[in-house]
């Protein structure tokens, strides 16, 4: 009875009360670090499904979500040599899993509105087994 009763008095609290985790404030930034990491991305899981004209693109829009939630940039640029590896096949034919670097730089332009911008480059490895998220140092 004494649980059910909890369970109650935990439901009507708001929602930001129950989640928070004790500590606010005193979080990392993004603009904190310029950093390099090597990534393998699951292509299939985004293009799976697709229709064949859409794949190519699905998987180069992928990529760019994937690049803006793990290094917290907006301004993600992609390697030509990326593309070309994406689109080698044709657009139907997309690789299932791919190998990047991600780095996190300084926007040199001062007129830009972003101060970090994403470079995301191809890491061409032999096999995808046993590889992890690895930081580069450059």
């Amino acid at each position: 009875m004494a649980a059910m009763k909890a369970d109650l008095e935990r439901l009507h609290k708001p929602l930001n009360v129950i989640m928070s985790k004790g500590k606010t404030g005193n979080k990392r930034s993004a603009l904190a670090e310029v950093v390099t990491r090597e990534y393998t991305i699951h292509l299939h899981k985004s293009v799976f499904g697709a229709s064949f004209k859409k794949r190519a693109p699905r998987a180069v829009k992928s990529i760019r979500e994937f690049a803006k939630v793990n290094m917290g940039t907006t301004d993600v640029r992609m390697d030509p040599q990326l593309n070309k590896l994406l689109w080698a096949r044709g657009i139907k034919a997309v690789p299932h899993r791919i190998r990047v670097r991600l780095a996190r730089r300084r926007n040199d332009d001062e007129a830009a509105t972003e101060k970090l911008y994403t470079h995301v480059s191809y890491v061409p490895v032999s096999s995808f087994k046993g590889l992890q998220t690895q930081q580069v140092d450059e």
